[in-house]
């Protein structure tokens, strides 16, 4: 690797050219772990929805490595040390941010490994990566659990401006084709500074910060949480916790190597962080590197097939794009209607009752755009006070923005409506 130009230069249809800043980056950047992420759908399968959102992880992740680049020279600008190591450090911090994420991103990330987020999963690469690069990312990882003195430079990672939501919102945006969620990224950089060791925004940028909460918002529920989308992602979801039942009543299924091992073992948290774990972490992260999409696809393309009427009737939907139909209400659905639905899809199909919740259930949905947990947005007026958005904001309700707003879900097939539906 030592003889490779590793200076390269990477044309990306969002920003233009972008430059990987570092040798270290470079070999982040080539690692296997890493590279797997170009076999992950971004937004799983919001493309069903918008066909154009099959971009992936890889390209989120180098978008981000771009904004911190971009976010580094303005914070040096404005008379802030950023010394080169931490300069390298933040960089790998935002590169590696997502790389825990499993095959279709979020809509299977507590269907694999039970119970583990995909930051937990990131932060167990890091710390893996970090052993093979001798020690190279430990500054990065301070950063990124928020333990470095710096305190901006893990809020540049993860905060209410961070470069993660910069580029996914803009990014998205481009690539479904949502011009409503595009937002203004060059604007805000310009406008970051830093106050006592925080992350604010200057005064100008502050029509900017709205429009970004307000296209947040949007993504939200237009794009991210879309009826189809959810409808989707719910009969993914539904497919591998059918497969690990059948799994363990001891039925022999086809999959791929990786994709047997999670669904023949039970990995959780437990079982990989008690004091006496189960299962050996590099074990975990080599079966977890081996699986992306396209391991899902083409077990689910197999089992469509198999004499399983219920795994076979949901991987068909999957493939064929023939999904749940979903409600939604602001109110819970009535437990009379649900068991009514039951009844006749029940009778009709001769089901028997321990499936009936693959084929007909609830869920409720819940966001914030907002988040008063993760602090508040920061103004610095022209004097050099500080002020929160809340209190500064002429145009957005900040109130309404911070109240997390919950939806009500009722899934079941389009084919079975009619006759079931009022």
């Amino acid at each position: 690797m030592s003889g490779k130009d590793k200076h390269k230069i990477i044309n990306d249809p969002v920003y233009g050219f972008i430059n990987i800043p570092s040798d270290l980056i470079y070999e982040l950047v080539e690692h296997p772990y890493f590279q797997r992420l170009r076999r992950i759908k971004q937004l799983g399968l919001t493309n069903y929805v918008y066909p154009g959102a099959t971009h992936t992880r890889f390209q989120h992740a180098l978008g981000s490595l771009h904004l911190m680049s971009l976010a580094i020279q303005t914070i040096r600008e404005k008379g802030h040390e950023i010394t080169q190591e931490e300069a390298k450090a933040v960089s790998a911090a935002i590169l590696l941010h997502d790389i825990g994420h499993g095959p279709f991103s979020h809509a299977l990330e507590y269907s694999i490994i039970e119970h583990i987020t995909h930051e937990d999963i990131s932060g167990i690469y890091m710390e893996y990566l970090n052993k093979r690069f001798n020690g190279k990312l430990d500054m990065a990882i301070e950063i990124f659990k928020g333990d470095y003195k710096k305190k901006f430079l893990h809020q540049l990672v993860s905060g209410q401006i961070d470069m993660d939501r910069l580029d996914y919102l803009r990014r998205d945006s481009f690539f479904s084709g949502v011009v409503e969620g595009s937002v203004s990224f060059d604007r805000i950089i310009k406008m970051l500074n830093v106050v006592e060791g925080n992350l604010v925004v200057e005064a100008k940028g502050i029509y900017s910060i709205e429009k970004f909460l307000i296209a947040r918002r949007f993504m939200y529920w237009q794009v991210y949480m879309h009826k189809t989308v959810i409808a989707g992602e719910q009969l993914l979801v539904n497919i591998l916790k059918r497969a690990k039942t059948l799994a363990d009543d001891g039925v022999e299924l086809f999959a791929t190597p990786s994709l047997k091992f999670f669904l023949y073992n039970h990995v959780n948290r437990e079982t990989l962080f008690s004091a006496s774990p189960r299962f050996n972490k590099k074990e975990v992260l080599d079966h977890f590197s081996n699986l992306d999409d396209n391991d899902i696809i083409s077990c689910a393309r197999v089992w469509a097939d198999h004499p399983d009427f219920t795994l076979s009737y949901l991987c068909k939907g999957i493939i064929n794009r023939q999904l749940y139909k979903i409600e939604i209400s602001n109110d819970p659905f009535q437990k009379q209607r649900i068991e009514e639905i039951k009844k006749r899809i029940k009778s009709r199909y001769s089901l028997n009752e321990d499936v009936m919740n693959y084929f007909v259930f609830t869920l409720s949905i819940s966001a914030n755009t907002y988040s008063p947990e993760e602090g508040e947005i920061r103004i610095m007026n022209k004097s050099g006070r500080l002020e929160d958005l809340s209190d500064v904001s002429e145009m957005l309700k900040i109130s309404a923005l911070k109240k997390t707003e919950k939806k009500h879900i009722l899934c079941y097939f389009k084919e079975w409506n009619n006759g079931i539906v009022e």
